[in-house]
């Protein structure tokens, strides 16, 4: 009987697959196990690294086993506990009515993969605390995400005991070498390509497709320091038309493209043909709202036509804003909130917004007026985060104006997820003032240097918060910015904005772009904390000349960054092989920092999260050799590891001429040195090994 093609592709892709032993053989053993040594299976990696492969690949072992296992992508998923069942009893085989019910009766053993895992955040909750614990012990749940997992997860006794956690690293360059192999890579490409992709699962597939389709190309990374650029560069040459190239670009520039967006972006009648052609491309994910590109092909289309037509992306983005701003005057609530978001993705490029914002929209959110049920629940939230003083300043201002207060809900989880407070200023009484030290700030400033004129008002977003993460980036502080666009654009006669910050400098160079300027004389101090305010007069900078500013920041700020010399470099996640031989040449170079400069350590998450502004080649080598002694030092706090410290010391840190001579130095034998030698590099970057992993 021949083979269906579902069994070709799965047959395929298991011919096509390597490396990720290790992870193979936890799984294997988890399901052969008379009882699960652990119910959860936390997988979590950058994008692009190969987890819903590996996913595929746990899925065949199940066969192979004759366990049932269900696969779930959460990328199509409603973020809700009954769209969440819905899907599963759909994907169970046979398809089940009640998922639940089975899933907690049957004595059989079953898995569940759930990919995509990051887009079920404001689920994860009702996941953790309800869902997974009625299930049988013998059911496995594999996740799958970008993110590792939440602190909940981590501080749970029981999850602590019940989970294993799996973070997934780039293909060692054995296994590297064996895919490459497989597609018929030619070898002498194989050691170039190696040292462009480091092993990214993603970037590998991509240089080997482009290899496959020319196999007349000798791959060369052009100095770019993004293997996607490359193979995007070739690919986009292979477009169809050009009205297909100027589809991708128009795509790559907006944060979701619907048929309508892109008709109007192209400035033709029916987008239909390039709106599909988009969808079948490989790199281009379709949502409920829209499709998108992988992210990234979004960078590498965007660097690319920036550099190559930055004529082409301006009239990009005007179209688009062109497009959002009719829209905006046409909506409102919800569907206006959305619309912002697409609105200020627009800014995305420049480094001071890009950070500021989760970029993907939590469906689940909702924003709604204040309820006299939310009350106690916010006013526990302001005590929680800022103080009991503050919590009763917060019940004031609720009996006083409660029409500015907005809430966040999250559906998914039916709680309050954060709030707004906004103050009308120009309507407070003299007792409000005296009350409030806030209020107060604000109003002596505009009183000494803006006053307000008949009819004109001003607002102070007294608080402004999430539940759980407080005024960090966060899908809520996301929501609260966009209320703030959304303010000024409907609010009539507004002149003047306040918005304090508990951390005023972190956003400076946010609010910097946005035309938020630092007002020293209207910080406060309430509970014995001290609030830097933010603030715009509307006056001097119109809504509409505003915006206008901003569209004019959005492509200068991007341009000053097209030189491909200039492009960020994507953080590396190496492999742990490729980790220690890093960290061993920076020993062997110690000496000698120039020839650090390609150290992939550099690129590494241990330098990275070290660097709190722009830095330099030198000053980056500098840092990464600090890394490495501080580690080596530390051997000096075991007497046991002494012996180890002296070797490395003497041979790297402060050199004798010869090894022979730090042996004698040492007053050991060549072969116990070299012993000890050996023994304090393995030690030096196990020890920064697990703070890159950490």
């Amino acid at each position: 009987m021949p083979l269906s093609l579902e069994e070709r592709l799965r047959a395929e892709r298991h011919r096509q697959f390597v490396g990720r032993t290790p992870e193979l053989n936890l799984f294997k053993s988890a399901i052969a196990a008379a009882e699960l040594p652990f119910c959860v299976l936390y997988l979590f990696s950058p994008g692009g690294v190969g987890k819903t492969t590996l996913l595929g690949e746990f899925a065949r072992l199940c066969k192979e086993a004759q366990i049932q296992v269900t696969y779930l992508d959460a990328r199509h998923l409603e973020p809700t506990p009954n769209s969440f069942l819905r899907a599963l009893e759909v994907a169970m085989v046979p398809p089940q009515q009640s998922a639940l019910q089975t899933l907690a009766d049957s004595s059989d053993r079953h898995v569940i993969l759930i990919d995509t895992y990051e887009t079920l955040a404001s689920l994860d909750e009702w996941l953790r605390q309800e869902f997974l614990p009625t299930l049988s012990e013998n059911t496995l749940i594999v996740l799958a995400g970008r993110q590792s997992p939440s602190a909940p997860w981590r501080s749970d006794p029981g999850w602590q005991a019940l989970m294993h956690l799996l973070p997934l690293r780039n293909l060692s360059p054995e296994e590297s070498r064996t895919y490459l192999t497989k597609r018929q890579i030619p070898k002498a490409q194989h050691q170039a390509i190696l040292d462009f992709t480091h092993g990214h699962s993603l970037a590998l597939s991509m240089v080997a497709d482009v290899l496959a389709q020319r196999q007349d190309i000798t791959f060369q990374p052009e100095g770019v320091p993004d293997v996607i650029k490359t193979l995007l560069d070739r690919f986009v040459q292979e477009v169809p038309s050009n009205a297909h190239r100027m589809a991708l670009e128009a795509c790559a520039s907006v944060r979701l493209t619907t048929e309508a967006l892109l008709a109007k972006m192209l400035a033709i009648p029916d987008a239909h043909e390039l709106f599909n052609w988009l969808r079948g491309l490989t790199f281009i994910e379709s949502g409920k709202l829209g499709i998108f590109p992988h992210d990234l092909a979004r960078e590498v289309l965007i660097a690319d036509l920036r550099w190559r037509n930055r004529d082409w992306y301006t009239e990009l983005h005007q179209r688009a804003r062109t497009y959002y701003t009719t829209r905006l005057g046409q909506t409102q609530g919800q569907q206006q909130h959305r619309l912002l978001f697409d609105y200020i993705f627009l800014h995305r490029d420049n480094p001071a917004v890009r950070p500021s914002f989760i970029w993907q929209e939590n469906k689940s959110l909702t924003t709604d007026t204040l309820q006299e049920t939310d009350r106690d629940a916010l006013l526990e939230m302001v005590s929680d985060r800022e103080g009991e003083e503050s919590a009763k300043l917060a019940a004031y201002w609720i009996a006083r104006q409660p029409q500015g207060v907005l809430v966040f809900r999250d559906a998914a989880l039916s709680k309050l997820a954060g709030f707004i407070m906004m103050l009308a200023l120009h309507h407070a009484s003299e007792e409000d003032l005296q009350i409030d030290p806030a209020a107060a700030a604000a109003w002596n400033y505009l009183q000494n240097h803006a006053p307000l004129r008949p009819g004109e008002g001003a607002t102070l977003f007294r608080f402004w918060m999430a539940h759980d993460t407080y005024q960090a980036v966060s899908p809520i502080q996301s929501l609260i910015f966009i209320t703030f666009v959304q303010h000024h654009r409907n609010t009539a006669g507004l002149a003047f904005t306040f918005f304090p910050c508990a951390e005023p400098d972190y956003w400076t160079a946010m609010f910097a772009y946005a035309d938020l300027t630092r007002i020293p004389e209207a910080d406060f101090t309430v509970g014995g904390r001290r609030y830097g305010v933010y603030g715009h007069d509307w006056r001097v900078i119109s809504p509409a000349a505003w915006q206008e500013l901003l569209a004019q920041r959005e492509v200068a700020a991007s341009a000053l960054a097209i030189s491909p010399s200039q492009v960020t470099e994507p953080l590396l996640v190496l492999s742990q092989s490729e980790f220690v031989s890093a960290v061993q040449d920076v020993f062997r170079q110690f000496s000698r920092p120039n020839a650090l400069q390609n150290n992939p350590l550099l690129r590494s998450r241990l330098l990275v999260e070290q660097v709190t502004g722009k830095v330099s080649a030198a000053e980056g080598i500098t840092m990464l050799q600090t890394l490495v002694k501080e580690a080596t030092e530390s051997l000096q706090s075991s007497p046991r590891d002494q012996k180890l410290y002296r070797a490395l010391e003497r041979t790297y840190l402060n050199p004798a001429p010869t090894q022979e001579q730090a042996a004698e130095l040492l007053d050991l034998p060549f072969s116990t040195y070299r012993r000890h030698l050996k023994s304090g590099m393995t030690r030096v970057a196990e020890t920064l090994w697990q703070r890159e992993i950490s």
